[in-house]
């Protein structure tokens, strides 16, 4: 069993969290149900995700929390986009969230490409 508390992707990630939840508290109210809540479960979903990962006997399933992860991180710069769209975050915060989710996206990525070596 792996320590995902070790794991610099998985601290990454948890910081990430915080620095969501920052902005998505300026999101209008009446998107509480839509993009604040499908933004919140997505980005716990990053750690959530290698986490559980970590718990798994096999490296297969290990790649597969990874990768799963991997689509939450996605999913994430996606909400962002679609916030800049309708100009609910400025195009600098969402420049910069974009980077560190990008940053995130290749690590994550790299940590499946290594893992997948060990098979």
């Amino acid at each position: 069993m792996r320590n995902f508390r070790e794991l610099d992707v998985w601290k990454d990630s948890i910081v990430l969290v915080k620095e969501v939840y920052v902005l998505i508290g300026k999101l209008p109210e009446s998107e509480k149900f839509g993009l604040k809540s499908q933004i919140s479960r997505c980005v716990v979903s990053i750690p959530a995700n290698i986490a559980e990962g970590c718990a798994k006997d096999s490296q297969k399933d290990f790649v597969r929390f990874l990768q799963i992860s991997l689509g939450s991180a996605f999913e994430l710069e996606t909400h962002f986009v679609i916030c800049k769209e309708l100009s609910f975050v400025n195009e600098e915060d969402e420049k910069v969230l974009k980077e560190k989710i990008n940053i995130l996206q290749r690590r994550i990525n790299a940590l499946i490409k290594y893992s997948k070596s060990q098979f």
